[in-house]
């Protein structure tokens, strides 16, 4: 038996739900990686400000990395565990050499802007398979990122 067997999930209604969280986990993961780098190379006044707020955000996309992952699996599917797959996924590009706080900053934004973008599409697609959780999962990712984009957009604001 298979979890969907116990969940009553459409088999093949899901399949759009899953193809859209494959390209999240993907969004999510090249973003942690910029987050990484983001962290380690911040430079100016701001630095221990910023140095410990990409720290947090890099924490909370580790775990959404988690249990986005997990969601596919409970889904029936398999997610992609290799970087290679994860950039040809991804709408987030790869980014390295920025050290400017406010640049950083920007960049943060867009890519929150690309993740909240895939969430919508989710979040659609779940609720149109009747997937519940998934659609939860999604307000919840959103709930956070809005909140969280609010307070950066303020920062630039200075």
């Amino acid at each position: 038996m298979k979890t969907l067997d116990y969940i009553k999930l459409d088999k093949q209604g899901i399949v759009p739900v899953v193809d859209e969280l494959h390209k999240l986990l993907a969004d999510i993961q090249v973003f942690y990686t910029n987050l990484r780098g983001f962290h380690w190379n911040v430079k100016g006044k701001q630095f221990f400000m910023l140095h410990e707020k990409f720290e947090e955000i890099y924490d909370d996309m580790n775990e959404k990395a988690d249990e986005v992952a997990e969601r596919i699996l409970m889904l029936g599917h398999v997610p992609a565990n290799n970087y290679s797959d994860y950039l040809k996924m991804s709408e987030i590009k790869e980014v390295s050499g920025v050290s400017d706080g406010k640049e950083i900053v920007k960049r943060i934004l867009d890519s929150f802007t690309s993740l909240m973008t895939r969430e919508r599409k989710v979040l659609d697609l779940a609720g149109k398979a009747e997937d519940e959780v998934t659609v939860a999962i999604m307000s919840d990712y959103l709930k956070e990122q809005e909140k969280t984009v609010w307070m950066l957009v303020a920062y630039l604001d200075e």
